[in-house]
């Protein structure tokens, strides 16, 4: 059966909505938890993101309300942090990687730590067993697709087009799929564009989908209360697993 990975931020808008999503997002079926890390300055995302981030980081986040909801909600969803690499380097990557391990954290995915940078911290990583998770996109290059994929762990990210996220771009991904099958066989997951209405095309030739997006859209609705969008996120996560299913 192919995965679900759900991204929410963590602290929008409370923190107890977050435990509520996470654990209302696995009952519905997803697989991992994308748990985000608020920064000021996500390169990586779209409008929908950054407006996320933002407005967490008004709410008063601080690295210490990760860490106790963590405490809270890993150990019945898998769950991963994906920040940008700033916050976990100023706090101290072995610390962050130790306070991740004794939460039960599975591993990390930081889009702006590229792979040349990541070598120097995967050892740290590799020494708790946790992920690094890596990143391909559609402009690498078969040798260094080669490169990174080596020693993937967990799962391979692949960024479904050059952009940020949540822009619904779409390229024709076959030939990069087809270098990353060739060199290994750790499952590839698809991230960047997915919604209801694109997860069952983008999930055709992986493993898995990464949808944060759609989800994150339904928690700034503010027609809505907080128990319907809890409802609505557990609905979409049902469609996207039945679809990339089907």
């Amino acid at each position: 059966m192919k995965k679900l990975v759900a991204y929410i931020t963590t602290g929008y808008p409370d923190l107890d909505f977050t435990e509520d999503a996470a654990l209302a997002l696995k009952e519905a079926g997803v697989d991992t938890l994308e748990l985000g890390v608020p920064f000021s300055d996500p390169v990586a995302d779209g409008p929908v993101i950054e407006e996320v981030n933002l407005k967490a980081l008004q709410n008063g986040f601080k690295i210490q309300q990760l860490l106790d909801l963590s405490q809270k909600i890993a150990t019945e969803i898998d769950t991963l942090w994906m920040g940008y690499f700033n916050p976990f380097y100023h706090r101290g990557t072995e610390k962050i990687t130790d306070e991740a391990k004794a939460r039960n954290i599975s591993g990390f995915i930081i889009p702006d730590l590229p792979y040349e940078e990541a070598l120097a911290y995967k050892p740290i990583f590799d020494a708790r067993n946790l992920a690094l998770i890596d990143f391909v996109a559609p402009t690498d290059s078969k040798e260094r697709i080669a490169q990174i994929v080596a020693d993937a762990k967990k799962f391979i990210y692949l960024v479904a087009y050059a952009g940020i996220t949540g822009s619904g771009k779409s390229e024709d991904l076959r030939q990069v799929i087809d270098h990353i099958r060739e060199v290994t066989d750790t499952d590839l997951y698809i991230g960047f564009g997915v919604n209801a209405k694109t997860a069952r095309e983008k999930a055709r030739d992986v493993d898995g989908v990464i949808v944060g997006s759609a989800f994150v859209s339904i928690m700034l609705d503010k027609t809505i209360s907080y128990s319907d969008k809890i409802l609505k996120m557990q609905e979409l996560a049902k469609t996207i697993k039945e679809e990339i299913n089907r």
